[in-house]
């Protein structure tokens, strides 16, 4: 029996089960993914699907043992992110 779940494909879960593994609430994870602050995901017909490994290392950017620890990643709040003025260059200038 133990074959067979190796064998078996990688995980997906579906919103709900997603941010139960985040421990966040859906509404949260609906936010991330409408600006583009949260995990990778994937659109399989109209179903929005996270894998396993994707949730895990979107986590790992929060990573850190000590307040004084300096942060390389960071996981963004679940809101609007303004670009930078140096990352805009002359994109909206006309």
């Amino acid at each position: 029996m133990a074959e067979k779940a190796a064998n078996l494909p990688l995980r997906y879960l579906r919103t709900q089960e997603a941010a139960r593994f985040l421990g966040l609430s859906e509404r949260t994870l609906e936010k991330h993914r409408t600006y583009g602050t949260g995990p990778t995901y994937r659109k399989l017909g109209g179903r929005v699907v996270y894998s396993v490994d994707d949730l895990q290392t979107w986590a790992d950017r929060g990573l850190v043992s000590s307040t004084t620890d300096p942060r390389g990643g960071t996981v963004l709040p679940a809101k609007r992110q303004t670009p930078s003025p140096a990352s805009a260059g002359n994109r909206f200038a006309r």
